[in-house]
Order: C-alpha cells, then structure tokens, then sequence
C-alpha cells in the first residue's frame, strides 16, 4: 500500500476517533461517516461523506469501528450500505467486536454482492492506546488482503497478529473478552476484599507488581476502580456487556462447561442492563456497602 491510498473510516466513537485522528496524522487521507453527525467534532478537518456507501465511493480501504453486529450488517447491506456503491474500495477492515459466524456470513455475502473483501482485525488497547498507535490487533483475512492493508494497520497497531482466514481474529477477540470480563468482576470483588479487610486499597498493585498476581488489570483497571474515577468513560458498560455475551453464546456453541466465565457473563450483565452508557469498571460499585 501506498501511503497515498484513501482510507475511509466508518464509526467515530470512542474508539474510532482516536484511530481516525492517529491515520490522520500519520498522513493518509481519510473520508468518515458517522451515524450521529456530531460526533464529526471530534476529529477536526476529516472529511466527511454522506453515508457508508459514499465512504466506500471516495476510497481504497475502508474501516470500520461500530457497535454490534446489527451495526455491522446495516452499513454493509443497508439502504445506504457499501453495497450500494456504484464503485470504490474493494477491502473492508472491520475493527468491530461480534460473532465469528456473523463476520464470515457477512464477509462472504459482501464478495458476492458487492465484490468487497472482508479482513477482521478487532482490537484491545482503549482509546489512549488508539491515539497513538498502539492497539493490540487480532487479524483474519486472506494474506494478500492483510498484506493490502498492512501500511494503514501498522500505523493503529502496536502488537498485530495475522492469526489466519476470515472469522480468526474475532475468535481470538473472544478469548481476550473472556479473560477482559473475568478480570474486570476479579478486580472489582478483588477492591472490595482489600477495602473489607482495612488495607489502604491504592497501595495493592505496588505491593503486588512483579508477583505472579501482577497483570495489566491490576496496574491499569483496579486504580481506576480504586479512585472511583468514572466520570469520563474510557469504555462504556454496554459494550463490554454486548462483548461478554457474545463470549457466552461462543462457548454455548463450542458445547463446553465454564462456569467462571458464566458467572461473570451474568454478573455483568446484571449492572450493565440498568447503567449502559456507565464507565465500564463502574461495575466496582456493585460491591460498595449501602
């Protein structure tokens, strides 16, 4: 890829602003669309079309960043959907969270009728890691197409992993949801233990860095939940609900028993439902004494 192809971004949300502002800046060309237009505030000077299919029209790779799998199928087939175009982008790079199975029902029916490929690339990091270029990636695709998009990927990812064809980087998506989710009721239940038994909660992940304890929950997640710093959300509540549920249905699917994660799934869910668009790690307030 050049660095002078054009990149269109579809979905200026948490996570995709930040990725569309570090493109920028890195110095492709970027065309957005985004369902809620005042959402174009947050990446200054993009330039912005009139619907996905429109994204696609002006472009030689498209990405995109949405909700869920509803979201996914509406810019794909929609009434202004990609394929809709008359011409354009060729490859689609979903950086978006849902089922495998949808991904490759999606991707195979995007080639048949619009003639668009279809990589999975869905990401972990938040958007601090976004803005400067360095998401953890998980790719399935055909390798020329991965190949196609390396230069634009490079630019978000700091750790990019081509883990093989279509549907291979949403299944490695779910594990790290499950090993997220668990870990965000762990640190929750984990500050709760640690402020029930007297300890000076905020000195845990010093006393415990570089044990076998240590991880990036502990260093990044648990001192948010320990501050109570929920006031400007880093992630929603919604989505890591919508994510756990999906990790839920895969291991239906998959016939197996576990019933960590199980428990997880529905004790997030059960504050999610009532406060979706809550801080994520607000969950901790669940276990706060009344």
């Amino acid at each position: 890829m050049s660095q002078r192809s054009r990149l269109g971004f579809i979905g200026l949300g948490l996570m995709g602003a930040p990725m569309t502002r570090r493109l920028m800046s890195q110095g492709w060309s970027v065309t957005a669309w985004n369902r809620e237009p005042e959402r174009y505030a947050e990446v200054p000077n993009v330039q912005i079309a009139e619907s996905p299919a429109a994204v696609r029209e002006a472009c030689d790779i498209v990405f995109m960043c949405v909700l869920d799998a509803k979201a996914v199928e509406e810019c794909c087939f929609g009434e202004r959907g990609f394929s809709k175009a008359r011409s354009g982008a060729s490859l689609l790079v979903d950086t978006s969270t849902i089922n495998p199975d949808r991904t490759r029902e999606f991707a195979e029916r995007l080639q048949r009728e619009a003639g668009m490929r279809w990589i999975d690339a869905p990401m972990s990091g938040g958007p601090p890691l976004a803005a400067k270029g360095g998401l953890t990636m998980m790719v399935g695709g055909a390798d020329a197409d991965v190949a196609e998009a390396r230069a634009a990927l490079d630019d978000l990812a700091g750790n990019l992993t081509h883990l093989g064809p279509v549907g291979a980087g949403q299944t490695a998506k779910i594990i790290n949801q499950a090993i997220v989710g668990v870990s965000y009721m762990l640190m929750a239940e984990v500050l709760a233990l640690a402020e029930g038994a007297g300890l000076q909660a905020d000195s845990i992940p010093a006393a415990l860095a570089g044990g076998l304890a240590d991880s990036a929950a502990l260093q990044r997640l648990y001192p948010q939940m320990a501050a109570r710093d929920f006031a400007n959300p880093k992630a929603y509540a919604r989505q890591l609900d919508k994510d756990l549920l999906n990790v839920a249905a895969f291991v239906r699917e998959c016939g197996l028993d576990l019933p960590l994660m199980e428990h997880a799934v529905q004790r997030y869910h059960s504050f999610a439902k009532d406060h979706p668009m809550q801080e994520s790690a607000a969950v901790a307030r669940i276990y706060e004494k009344k």
